[in-house]
């Protein structure tokens, strides 16, 4: 992507869904959502940048959703 992605994802129930991107050495870069969520469809975007507001360099990124007992992480590639 380039420079934003959604991600997006679908909810069957309530539930806390905390949506966190990594960097290749599983190092956190940016916490997405945490909160509370109700039931149904959603989608979230990253701007490739970190936490402090910082432009990541290209790369391949991860990200880890989790909700209720379900997690689920997936890789992406951010090409500038």
């Amino acid at each position: 992507f380039n420079p934003i992605t959604n991600i997006e994802f679908n909810l069957p129930k309530s539930s806390f869904v905390e949506l966190t991107i990594y960097n290749i050495t599983g190092r956190k870069v940016r916490t997405l959502e945490s909160a509370d969520f109700a039931a149904g469809q959603y989608s979230v975007e990253w701007d490739g940048r970190d936490d402090r507001g910082n432009a990541m360099a290209s790369g391949v990124y991860f990200y880890r959703l989790r909700a209720a007992d379900f997690v689920a992480t997936r890789k992406m590639t951010l090409l500038k």
